[in-house]
């Protein structure tokens, strides 16, 4: 049985080398993506080999200066299978703190490592004692996550609005595992949590506000146009009305409806967005409104601006047809070649700032039990 339990694992592993083989010829950077995951695996395994050996040589100096700063510098780093392979080789490892005192969740916190913060959701006690820990300046988690993120984890989110909610988000995930008490609790410098984050995130916010309006002020120009465009459309309809009771000339024509559908949902949609991004150029741009409530409203501004152009480019075209096509099936194909173009800048050129918003405001977040496995 064990045998045969080997010679399915060498068979699986020559598989997977072939598949390799494979995906390296169809598509060759994946041969770059192989060699971080071979050499991601082969750290892992040194970390575990390297536990092995520490623990079985029992010698307690040994983990003090090996493993306490192995744990430390990969939380640090958001290194989490370092850390869970430590804590799992030596429990006790989980209590140890840095020179300021703060435990491996304080500096996940500090750092913005969200790997290793998850791991709490792996836990199955201890965890509030954890939280509890403050430094030597008497702050505990929560002025910790009032704290400005290191620039090199704030860049990771596209836009200062963004950032800003990212901020949000941590501040409430640590608010959630700390005790009512604790968000009272002054530090050293007579500063609750609050007032740590709003101080740290000034700068921010009005770099936010700044992101906010700037994208507003260019998106309600184009709604406005869209807007009187599809406004003006509807009055002057293509190829005018008829003189004697005022129908339109191609009333009966499929074309003419898709134009009159078309052209009053860009109207309304154009409409909608308009007065979306008109309500974020006047907000009052508190803390708070970059976690929800600017996101949204962004959203359904550029999600009803994409349809109000969308809706446009397709009464245009449906006028086109109507006035130039003469019911010649063939000029569909030019005018919906043309029509897309327009549709497609939008999309490549706002697309990723709208994918970005609703991940980030909707999705399933960095934040959540990642693994079975227990941790501690």
């Amino acid at each position: 049985m064990q045998w045969s339990q080997k010679g399915r694992d060498r068979v699986s592993q020559k598989l997977q080398a072939m598949l390799w083989k494979v995906l390296e010829l169809l598509v060759p950077p994946t041969k770059h993506v192989q060699k971080q995951k071979l050499m991601h695996l082969q750290a892992i395994q040194l970390v575990k080999s390297l536990c092995e050996k520490i623990r079985s040589s029992n010698d307690s100096k040994v983990f003090e200066l090996i493993c306490k700063d192995v744990i430390l510098i990969a939380t640090r780093c958001g290194i989490h299978e370092v850390v869970e392979e430590v804590v799992e080789s030596f429990p006790q490892a989980i209590w140890c703190v840095d020179e300021d005192n703060y435990n491996i969740f304080g500096l996940a916190v500090i750092y913005r490592c969200e790997n290793v913060f998850n791991l709490i959701y792996q836990m199955s006690g201890h965890k509030q004692a954890l939280m509890f820990m403050g430094d030597k300046n008497r702050n505990n988690m929560l002025h910790l996550a009032g704290r400005l993120a290191p620039f090199d984890k704030l860049n990771l989110v596209p836009g200062a609005a963004l950032q800003m909610q990212r901020e949000l988000q941590w501040f409430k995930e640590v608010e959630k595992f700390v005790i009512p008490r604790y968000k009272q609790l002054r530090n050293d410098a007579k500063e609750i949590p609050s007032m740590v984050f709003t101080k740290e995130h000034k700068k921010l916010v009005e770099e936010g506000e700044k992101w906010m309006k700037d994208t507003a002020n260019s998106c309600t120009i184009a709604a406005a146009l869209i807007a009187t465009i599809a406004f003006a459309a509807v009055i002057t309809v293509p190829g005018g009305t008829n003189g004697t009771n005022g129908v339109p000339v191609f009333s009966k024509a499929n074309a003419f409806i898709v134009f009159v559908i078309s052209d009053a949902i860009s109207l309304f949609t154009s409409t909608v967005s308009l007065l979306m991004f008109l309500s974020i150029l006047t907000s009052r741009y508190a803390e708070g409104d970059f976690l929800y409530v600017l996101p949204k409203r962004l959203i359904i501004g550029l999600v009803t601006l994409f349809m109000s152009i969308t809706t446009m480019i397709l009464a245009f075209s449906s006028t086109l047809y109507l006035v130039f096509g003469n019911n010649k099936e063939w000029t569909l194909i030019p005018v919906a070649a043309l029509a897309c173009l327009p549709v497609t800048s939008f999309v490549f050129l706002q697309f990723p700032l709208l994918v970005d918003l609703i991940s980030s405001t909707y999705g399933h977040g960095i934040f959540g039990k990642k693994s079975d496995r227990l941790f501690y």
